[in-house]
């Protein structure tokens, strides 16, 4: 019984190899700098708030965890992705909430959504 076992392992150990060598390829992308307005996601796309008035309650959202994005000039919504698992984004814009910045980083195209990983934020003049 024992070497059945321990056969057992060792084909269902040679099987999983591809697939533990499998790793997340990144997506092609660009570096772009945007200038833009950090949004509540949440509440722009449901009821469309947004601007100085909204910012308590942009801010109040961002740290229960719904996503901030930002709004181009163009109306185009960009939302702030890491490339490692697990790294949240709203801490990078959170200060910001309700007001224009431009951020350079690593802009994706993927399945109809804007994406950017952020490399540097700043306060826009």
């Amino acid at each position: 019984m024992l070497k059945r076992i321990m056969a057992t392992t060792a084909v269902l150990a040679v099987c999983a190899l591809p697939l533990a060598a499998q790793g997340h390829a990144a997506t092609p992308g660009n570096e772009m700098t945007l200038t833009g307005q950090v949004i509540d996601l949440n509440c722009h796309t449901t009821n469309g708030a947004m601007g100085a008035s909204h910012k308590g309650c942009a801010q109040a959202c961002a740290k229960a965890g719904v996503p901030l994005g930002i709004l181009g000039s163009d109306g185009t919504i960009y939302l702030p992705v890491s490339s490692k698992p697990g790294d949240p984004q709203n801490s990078k814009l959170e200060q910001f909430a309700e007001a224009k910045v431009t951020v350079t980083g690593m802009h994706r195209m993927v399945s109809g959504l804007h994406t950017i990983e952020i490399k540097t934020v700043a306060a826009a003049s």
